[in-house]
């Protein structure tokens, strides 16, 4: 009867610490969803200021249609984008295409005094911090649960459950953009 008991106890042990670890990937995986909702939600939002800022620039640059399509092209890739790796390609991509949006308007002086501009720009501008912010959180809580997942003994309760490795969001640079130096050169003269 004894041996019983001392089984019984173990299997218990047993099966609570088992629910502790899955309880634990659980909260941990919804703590990156959320994290993500948070990226998805900033995405959006610069998503919906392209169209207004590329029909105020073509207010003084109508002949620029190449520039204006790459722009609209880039954010519907953007909008499209089902992974967080196709999202961190796409948003850099819509990125590029912004900067030369912008470089555009350093050539149409009345363009850059125009107000809706301005507030577009400054708009853009908050978003982009706010998009750096959530991606830190969210690669923050991607690095916390894949630690987790993969740690001893919670690597024998993620796989059996479906807790899948989940992907770091890049800056649209890359890492090894990041990671490489600048150049610099003051020229010979």
């Amino acid at each position: 009867m004894t041996t019983l008991f001392i089984i019984l106890g173990a299997v218990v042990a047993i099966g609570l610490f088992l629910i502790t670890i899955y309880n634990r990937l659980v909260a941990l995986r919804q703590t990156t969803n959320q994290a993500w909702s948070d990226i998805e939600v900033q995405l959006k939002q610069r998503q919906d200021l392209v169209p207004q800022l590329v029909n105020t620039v073509k207010g003084y640059a109508a002949h620029e249609k190449d520039t204006f399509r790459e722009v609209i092209e880039a954010r519907n890739r953007a909008v499209s984008a089902d992974t967080v790796e196709r999202q961190a390609q796409a948003e850099g991509m819509l990125s590029a295409a912004l900067g030369k949006l912008f470089a555009l308007a350093e050539a149409y002086p009345e363009l850059k005094a125009n107000t809706n501009f301005l507030q577009l720009q400054d708009q853009l501008s908050d978003i982009e911090n706010k998009i750096a912010a959530a991606r830190r959180f969210y690669n923050n809580s991607v690095q916390e649960y894949n630690t987790s997942r993969e740690q001893f003994p919670a690597v024998l309760v993620a796989g059996p459950f479906g807790f899948a490795e989940r992907d770091f969001f890049e800056a649209p640079e890359g890492r090894e953009q990041l990671m490489t130096p600048p150049v610099v050169d003051f020229g010979t003269g």
